[in-house]
């Protein structure tokens, strides 16, 4: 898979930080749409330490949190393409949108919304160290200030985790 933003990318893009942000690569992106990262689970994640300790399972609020970021990504990558009047259906690089966070001159990060509601949420199989997650969201619907994000998380081909996320846009941006 191509890499399109990698993490120190994504650091630019997003307010999360360790030990709370949960991608390490997106490979694929159209601003504002859709959008599939990739997060890396690894043994020495510090959530293992207490869940479990004799049976290592990534928690499954943080592979929530994991499609809430990628989702924010999406968002953010969306908004600087609405800014910059570009068209979020073109190819998108990594060139062209590190070219857009140049050109925009504050904190990109300010254009994150808020995570309203996780509705229809399932867990199929447990999450372990070494599994490498396939993060994929979907923008769907708007609901006035609110829109609807289709998500689903993968390993091996396989769903996980799916449901759907609610995400408001900052009460500055709507």
């Amino acid at each position: 898979m191509k890499t399109i933003l990698n993490a120190d990318d994504i650091r630019l893009l997003l307010p999360h930080r360790w030990p709370f942000l949960l991608l390490d690569r997106i490979v694929e992106l159209k601003p504002g749409m859709s959008g599939v990262g990739i997060k890396n689970v690894t043994v020495s994640e510090p959530f293992f330490e207490g869940h479990f300790p004799k049976e290592s399972i990534m928690p499954g609020v943080l592979i929530v949190e994991a499609l809430a970021q990628m989702t924010a990504l999406v968002h953010i990558t969306g908004a600087l393409y609405e800014i910059q009047q570009g068209d979020s259906e073109s190819a998108v690089s990594r060139e062209s949108i590190l070219k857009l966070m140049a050109g925009e001159g504050e904190d990109i990060s300010s254009k994150v919304g808020y995570l309203a509601s996780i509705r229809d949420f399932k867990f199929m199989k447990p999450v372990v160290p070494g599994d490498q997650l396939l993060l994929k969201v979907q923008v769907g619907r708007s609901l006035g200030a609110l829109y609807q994000v289709k998500v689903s998380a993968m390993v091996d081909k396989q769903i996980v985790a799916e449901g759907s996320l609610n995400v408001s846009h900052r009460a500055d941006q709507a």
